[in-house]
């Protein structure tokens, strides 16, 4: 192992939990020592614990089949092995909360994919290329947590990865009105269309709790650190659509953009490919080299075509154009499970060990 930080997946056999399985085999950083569930999977082999429940397009790493799953309640136990962990644990938001600010308060820091602890106040929710100052509200959260290693960080929902780098590629011109409209992958869910067979040529027009995370997560993830809380941006206003669409992995959105500052689409299409952050500055292991892409065809982006841009970690761009009724209007596409989600907080982590949050 080396000199690898020793990792736990906290809910490692859900979907998410198998997503961040596959994504860290061979990371150069991070190894997978330990795996944590519920307890009915507890004391059984992860390959026995998931059984024929393995829902990724690789295969199970050998790395993991053989550890035994340690139960979730047992922080202690779990805490003393481990570095830090990824939380992808499927609970009710209080159980959430509760058991990750335990892990946190057992000196343990975690990087939750969970929505639970979005909105406290000295929670960072970070989009590592967009907001990487917001990890330093982390010593405020210490200091209420009375720890010394000890924390929560989030990764955002996954709906919003595929427009707000986009819009904030473009915070110079100050969009002010923003209306959009996102077509949902199944697996965002933790779906396949083995096990959601209704979805088969359907389309659900609701998601719940999806379109608030959507209006209003951006506009966190653009705010300011005042006195050791994050304070959201007031602008833009936006206002989502979030539709669930037979797409296995994959999250699409159609947006129409009011500036203050109209720019030109030349002005618009250069600052989205010249976009980038502190992971491409410093060259974090999973950062994407081209954080965003701009496809000039009409018929692009497509989820078969370029959802795996950059392994799943960016960001694809389309059919920018003048609108009759807004200044703007795009098509923006990611993949929910990868960037929406574990390598999305691998991402989070990454630049956690960077800033010496972690270590």
């Amino acid at each position: 192992m080396g000199n690898k930080l020793r990792v736990g997946i906290l809910g490692g056999t859900g979907m998410v939990g198998q997503r961040f399985i596959a994504l860290l085999e061979n990371h150069p950083w991070f190894e997978v020592t330990t795996v944590a569930a519920s307890p009915r999977s507890a004391g059984k082999t992860y390959e026995e614990a998931v059984g024929g429940r393995w829902k990724m397009d690789t295969p199970m790493p050998e790395g993991v089949k053989n550890l035994v799953v340690m139960n979730v309640n047992e922080v202690e136990a779990v805490s003393s092995q481990v570095d830090f962990v990824f939380s992808a644990v499927d609970m009710t938001k209080d159980e959430i909360k509760k058991i990750e600010e335990a892990y946190a308060k057992a000196e343990t820091p975690v990087v939750s994919n969970n929505s639970a602890h979005r909105w406290t106040p000295d929670v960072p929710m970070v989009v590592p290329e967009i907001n990487p100052d917001h990890m330093n509200v982390i010593d405020y959260q210490r200091k209420r947590l009375g720890t010394k290693k000890g924390f929560v960080a989030v990764k955002p929902n996954c709906s919003i990865q595929s427009y707000a780098p986009v819009l904030t590629a473009w915070r110079e011109f100050e969009p002010v009105e923003v209306i959009a409209t996102t077509y949902q992958a199944i697996s965002g869910a933790g779906k396949t269309f083995q096990d959601w067979p209704e979805m088969v040529g359907n389309i659900i027009p609701y998601i719940g709790g999806e379109e608030e995370k959507s209006e209003k997560e951006p506009l966190r993830i653009w705010g300011k650190i005042q006195d050791g809380v994050i304070v959201p941006a007031q602008s833009p206003v936006i206002t989502c659509q979030c539709i669930r669409v037979p797409v296995l992995n994959g999250h699409t959105a159609a947006v129409f953009v009011r500036f203050k500052n109209k720019p030109s689409k030349e002005e618009l299409i250069r600052r989205l490919t010249a976009f980038s952050g502190e992971p491409q500055r410093l060259q974090l292991p999973s950062a994407p080299k081209q954080f965003i892409q701009y496809l000039e065809e009409d018929n692009r982006p497509q989820v078969a075509l370029d959802v795996d841009f950059e392994n799943g970690m960016g960001i694809s761009v389309g059919r920018l154009r003048e609108d009759t009724v807004y200044d703007y209007k795009f098509i923006g596409l990611s993949h929910n499970t990868v960037r929406g989600a574990a390598g999305g907080a691998i991402l989070c982590a990454e630049l956690l060990k960077a800033q010496g949050y972690i270590g």
